[in-house]
């Protein structure tokens, strides 16, 4: 089981954009340089657009999420308005994510 998952509200703990939240929208496995998340606002990044017409790409500098790595992201905790560590218990015979600070089950 991962610890951070596709729609976790995170937050940013190092970086450019320190402080700022988001949601994880994809989760990028790589073996050699490590796990990275796409965070919905997060590390925008600018790209020279080449036009297209025959798949109708428009031409332009344009903006796009760039991946951020995993150890600079935290879950954010919504009861303390902080980042968090995720822990795991088994409860009723399965395995359930929880705050490790307050001993809550992510997600309830």
């Amino acid at each position: 089981m991962q610890k951070l998952i596709k729609g976790d509200d995170v937050i940013v703990i190092a970086g450019k954009d320190k402080g700022k939240r988001g949601k994880i929208s994809a989760v990028i496995f790589d073996e050699k340089k490590g796990d990275k998340f796409l965070v919905s606002g997060i590390n925008l990044v600018k790209k020279n657009q080449k036009p297209n017409p025959q798949a109708g790409v428009q031409g332009g500098i344009i903006e796009k999420e760039a991946p951020i790595a995993v150890s600079n992201v935290a879950i954010f905790n919504p009861e303390t308005n902080k980042g968090d560590r995720v822990g795991f218990k088994v409860e009723d015979g399965k395995k359930v994510r929880i705050f490790k600070s307050t001993k809550k089950v992510i997600g309830e």
